[in-house]
């Protein structure tokens, strides 16, 4: 049985720029054990997926060898805004030394004389440099000190080498000052990273919508008293109180009392559902009218919602296959540029005289351009220039950022996309399998018929409180309603996936599960019902018959994707008869009946050796092997946890009809990637040769790098309106 594997999520704290995320994923990749590593920029979050569980401190190791710092938990509302509040502190004090300047350095190139000019550059811009740009310097000393660069080293070494030119020019060497530039490049730089951080904060919204659902204290019953305790203190098998407007702070069931739930957390359905004595609440979601007494069942990190947060976290920091030849593009891209901008610069300095005519001619069209500089500050401008521009951040957001947006509207679905490999694989997918029982099914079937014996009844209704089957849960309730003492003495209990379950009650040995032979029950197969044959000690002694309503917006889902030129097939383990009524009622003219588990995931196979792009929609255990070998596996969200691990799409709250969203959303993300991986490399193709042509000022190089980075932002901002909108 291969072994389950092991995923840690976590908070990557300092992290600036794109070349920031790389440099803790390959500090991360020499953990031993890490088989998977994932770290986005966009959220702050990392992830590692190993065989074996890796403990957090080596993971802190790893990230703070390259200077950078790791916690378990997200990072708090009152630190995250801390550290917003200062960013636009820089930047406006940036900009208010910054503007003044400008507006100098214009005049003196109108030819106004303006007195000690370069004390005026020198002192304003060490000022905008070693004050307002001191997290720029903090995370760019950072990176130097432990041997990468980033944004920060690369904008750091512009305002320094332009500031350095004033210093220069007022020690009497014939060299143009560009100090000017200095405070200007820090402006910019932190006017982008303050747009880019409303961007992404705007992006990732679904992970702080799904952080709010949470509530940090609890109302605990003991005794005649209610206390209000912090929600760690509650443990599972506690009462505790929940009144109308209260947020359930973990999952439980109802014990006392009856009210209405929003759940549309869960289900996107705007209608809140009625819940009374016995039924299931889940964290997160609302008592919109009501009282409510609940047995907490689960706590921490095993409570739905923090599932599903985990899920999303995960999901955002996925990768696919594209993103990985801009990575493989990105990792040298800064090192070869500094070269190249080092290169240029010395070969403007020694050959100024054949190069200079292009200046030349440049500067009738170019404002900017000062032909007649002189080699020593022709080459200082060129190698600033160059090495301003060469920070690809919009080619390593290009892929992060869209899929985080895509997450967000996915959670919005009720989706969510865990392996960032189904965007690619779903816009071939071509056929689609899937289960019956709870997939289009509701999965909550009802006896309707049976011959049993009141105490046969008892035995199988005790055994079946030991299967997670649906049929087993219809059997128990149907004992229940009967009135029926349900038997505590099981032993020797097995259960076969797509066979049936078998146990010891007083002695004697039962089977529940598949018939021998359909013919007996034919009437009642030809109903649609499905019929389950009950044995005693080997011999037949009965049947009882469920039936199973589908979903309401199974129809629809199954016309949509037929729509999309999606062959759809039925693939269950049930008797044929039923399988079919059901496949005709929700218009699936494909069915394969009487499947058991191993064969779906050789089904699966089949269609793929016939070239087909195959995608497996399930919620049981004996739905877990297809799901996984299927090209594209989704997975109900209100099925076994086993399937849940092996889908690369999740159906939060079971609508078949989410399955067209995931395949419209996965389609549109997939295209925005290869647009905005488009649009960031024609940027630095054309600008990188301009730079070092000395066409490019490094001020219009700054603008033009934080234009790139917020227009990926921007088109990846884009993904839900083309999901509503159903355009790519």
């Amino acid at each position: 049985m291969e072994q389950k594997k092991q995923t840690l999520s976590f908070t990557i704290s300092g992290m600036t720029c794109a070349s920031c995320a790389r440099n803790v994923e390959r500090a991360l990749n020499t953990i031993e054990g890490a088989e998977y590593v994932s770290v986005n920029l966009a959220t702050e979050k990392g992830v590692v997926v190993s065989k074996r569980a890796i403990p957090l401190e080596a993971v802190k190791q790893a990230v703070q060898k390259v200077g950078y710092d790791v916690t378990d938990e997200q990072a708090p509302v009152d630190v995250m805004k801390v550290r917003y509040e200062r960013s636009l502190k820089n930047m406006h004090l940036a900009l208010l030394f910054t503007l003044p300047l400008m507006v100098v350095m214009i005049l003196t190139m109108l030819g106004v004389p303006v007195p000690m000019y370069h004390w005026l550059e020198l002192a304003i811009g060490g000022i905008v440099l070693f004050w307002a740009g001191k997290d720029t310097l903090r995370g760019s000393w950072i990176a130097v000190s432990h041997f990468h660069t980033n944004m920060d080293t690369l904008v750091s070494l512009g305002a320094i080498t332009a500031l350095g030119t004033t210093v220069l020019a007022l020690t009497g060497l014939n060299v143009l000052s560009f100090g000017a530039i200095s405070p200007m490049l820090l402006s910019l730089h932190l006017i982008g990273r303050h747009i880019e951080s409303r961007m992404r904060d705007r992006a990732s919204r679904s992970i702080k919508s799904l952080l709010s659902m949470r509530v940090d204290r609890a109302l605990l019953i003991q005794g005649d008293e209610v206390l209000e305790v912090p929600v760690e203190a509650v443990k599972p098998g506690h009462i505790i109180l929940i009144r109308s407007g209260d947020k359930f702070p973990l999952d439980g069931e109802v014990t006392d009392g009856e009210g209405f739930v929003d759940e549309s957390m869960i289900s996107g359905e705007p209608d809140a559902v009625a819940k009374k004595a016995g039924d299931p609440v889940t964290s997160g979601t609302v008592l919109s009218g009501g009282s409510l007494k609940v047995l907490v069942k689960r706590v921490g990190k095993d409570t739905f919602l923090s599932q599903m947060i985990q899920l999303v976290e995960e999901a955002q920091s996925s990768k696919i296959p594209i993103q990985a030849t801009a990575d493989r593009m990105t990792n040298y891209f800064i090192p070869v540029v500094f070269l190249l901008a080092s290169a240029s610069g010395l070969a403007w300095y020694f050959f100024y005289e054949t190069l200079q005519p292009l200046l030349v001619y440049a500067a009738k069209a170019i404002p900017w351009i000062q032909a007649g500089a002189g080699p020593l500050s022709t080459a200082i401008f060129v190698f600033v220039a160059s090495i301003v521009i060469a920070c690809p951040c919009a080619l390593g957001l290009a892929t992060p950022m869209a899929l985080v947006s895509a997450g967000g509207v996915a959670a919005k679905k009720g989706l969510i996309i865990r392996n960032g490999e189904a965007l690619s694989v779903s816009k071939n997918l071509d056929v689609l399998l899937m289960d019956k029982t709870g997939t289009i099914t509701e999965g909550k079937p009802g006896v309707v018929e049976t011959d049993l014996p009141a105490d046969i009844l008892q035995a199988v209704a005790a055994i079946e409180t030991h299967s997670a089957h649906p049929i087993g849960a219809a059997i128990q309730r149907y004992a229940e309603e009967l009135h029926l003492r349900i038997a505590s003495s099981v032993t020797a209990i097995r259960e076969t996936a797509g066979e049936g379950i078998s146990g010891d009650v007083n002695g004697d040995r039962y089977f529940i599960g598949r018939p021998s032979s359909p013919e007996p029950y034919r009437k009642m197969l030809d109903k649609g019902y499905t019929v389950v044959e009950v044995a005693k000690n080997g011999s037949s002694t009965g049947f009882i018959a469920v039936s199973d309503r589908v979903k309401p917006d199974s129809i629809l889902a199954i016309r949509q994707l037929n729509a999309m030129g999606i062959e759809t097939v039925m693939v269950t383990g049930d008797q044929a008869q039923t399988a079919q009524k059901i496949a005709r009622e929700v218009g699936i003219e494909t069915v394969l009946s009487g499947v058991k588990p191993h064969e779906k995931a050789n089904i699966v196979r089949e269609y793929q050796m016939r070239g087909h792009t195959t995608g497996m929609v399930g919620d049981g255990i004996n739905d877990a092997a297809a799901i996984k070998n299927a090209d594209l596996g989704i997975a109900i969200g209100t099925g076994t946890d086993l399937a849940i691990e092996s889908g690369d799409i999740v159906i939060i709250g079971g609508e078949l009809s989410r399955v067209a969203d995931a395949i419209v959303i996965s389609k549109i993300t997939h295209r925005t990637i290869l647009q905005n991986l488009f649009w960031a490399f024609v940027y630095n193709v054309v600008a990188i040769p301009m730079a070092m042509a000395g066409l490019l000022h490094p001020v219009i190089a700054e603008m033009a790098m934080t234009f790139s980075s917020i227009n990926v932002i921007l088109n990846s901002n884009r993904i839900h309106k083309k999901v509503d909108t159903g355009k790519s």
